[in-house]
């Protein structure tokens, strides 16, 4: 008896509590309401038998999968797992095959293709004939924007339902569960508050998966007295939390949220939600260097000749986290973040680049003027090329009225300067400069 009650033990141990807990009826699941509630439409949909293709799509530990295996579990249909890592298109076929026969004897098959996003356009392209004949359900999950991650002929197919991260109200009723129930931690004798409970769900940030992990981490590293009682410590749970595991995806919807929400706050010119977005990257893993980057490109898109500075502040935070790295740079990407965030803000630079690429898109191939061409031979010289060129060095106000776009853009305006800052300089000189010009033009003979 005691080695069978040992081999349960370990058996039961060998699987981790969020396995173990894995809700198996729509009852039992914790979170998505908005979806699963009483009279909502997905769990409709469920009670009636009435499932058609569909994309779960939220972020990671919300229960997208949990949820297919329970729609597997209260339906009457095959159910097959798919993986984009270990199916190839000769599997998927296979399984297609095998589920259109299914289909002739009446029987459904339900295809559940978890991270769906990662499966490539080809094995993508192999399941869209059989999901339009009916011949399998096509559940996918993906943590990614199936607009851009799903080809658009299944995706037309599917009806997409988003998951939202869990409450903390859920995670602690979650946590609570798992202290209580025989398939989690309930047949151990565990001390831990309530408050203490709330720390991990807040630290979990929706992710139920994080949440039971840290749990069953803390319980398994607490102290066990001669009762055999453990208790978890606040000291014990700040280790098991030390390296913080924020909703963030370097190469995922989350990565480009975040630095959208950088380029915004300095945009709006709010210090302390651009501090705070920079921080929440840095707090995700990501590479300081490329916020670095990211911060350079704004210091000329966003402040430009408004704050010409910005761009050197930039460029010597990027160099202070190439000299100094993690975690000491920090404070060099929020000296930059908070002097863009606070200088004057033009965006006249990025409007000119974007206004002089639409017009050589439009016409990419216009000749250089005579006058301002390179005349290294008597050839060229003879052909034209520098004929009526004005060194500008050598008139006494340093300007010429000499022509320089070409004939069809003549007098065309790319850089138009805003009165933001020292741009408001730059504007009153440029505008005294075309005045000049058009007072002093260049007859056409010379």
């Amino acid at each position: 008896m005691e080695w069978q009650m040992n081999l349960f033990d370990d058996r039961k141990i060998s699987q981790p509590l969020a396995s173990r807990l894995r809700p198996e009826t729509l009852d039992e699941y914790v979170g998505q309401s908005h979806l699963v509630g009483p009279g909502r439409i997905l769990r409709t949909l469920i009670e009636r038998d009435q499932i058609s293709s569909m994309i779960f799509w939220g972020p990671p530990g919300v229960g997208k999968t949990t949820l297919a295996r329970i729609i597997a579990h209260e339906t009457r249909a095959d159910f097959v797992e798919f993986s984009a890592v270990t199916s190839g298109i000769k599997e998927i076929k296979d399984v297609m095959n095998q589920a259109e026969s299914n289909r002739r004897r009446g029987i459904r098959t339900i295809l559940f293709a978890d991270e769906i996003h990662r499966f490539n356009k080809a094995q993508q392209d192999a399941f869209l004939p059989f999901v339009e004949k009916g011949s399998i359900i096509l559940i996918g999950a993906t943590t990614e924007n199936p607009s851009f991650e799903i080809n658009s002929a299944l995706l037309s197919r599917c009806k997409v339902f988003i998951l939202k991260a869990l409450e903390e109200e859920d995670l602690v009723r979650l946590l609570q569960h798992a202290l209580r129930s025989p398939k989690g931690l309930g047949e151990m004798e565990i001390r831990i508050r309530d408050d203490q409970l709330g720390v991990i769900a807040r630290f979990a940030n929706g992710d139920a998966r994080t949440a039971l992990n840290t749990l069953e981490m803390a319980v398994q590293n607490s102290p066990m007295d001669e009762k055999g009682s453990i208790t978890v410590t606040d000291e014990m749970l700040s280790e098991c939390m030390n390296r913080r595991s924020l909703l963030y995806d370097k190469t995922g919807e989350e990565h480009y949220n975040l630095i959208s929400a950088l380029h915004k706050s300095m945009r709006n010119s709010d210090p302390d939600a651009a501090v705070y977005w920079m921080y929440r990257m840095l707090d995700g893993g990501e590479d300081p260097l490329y916020i670095a980057r990211r911060i350079v490109r704004f210091a000329s898109e966003d402040v430009g000749m408004a704050d010409s500075n910005a761009l050197a502040v930039a460029v010597a935070a990027y160099q202070a986290c190439h000299f100094i790295g993690m975690p000491e740079c920090d404070v060099h990407l929020a000296h930059a973040v908070v002097y863009l965030a606070m200088a004057p803000k033009s965006n006249a630079l990025d409007v000119a680049c974007h206004e002089a690429r639409s017009d050589i898109q439009a016409s990419p191939a216009e000749p250089v003027p005579l006058q301002i061409r390179n005349a290294p031979t008597g050839l060229m010289k003879e052909a034209g090329y520098g004929k009526g060129y004005i060194y500008a060095h050598d008139t006494v106000e340093k300007i010429t009225g000499m022509q320089c776009l070409p004939d069809s853009l003549k007098d065309r305006r790319y850089y138009r300067p805003t009165e933001q800052g020292r741009e408001k300089l730059v504007k009153e000189r440029l505008e005294s400069i075309l005045e000049w010009k058009k007072a002093h033009p260049v007859p056409p003979e010379s």
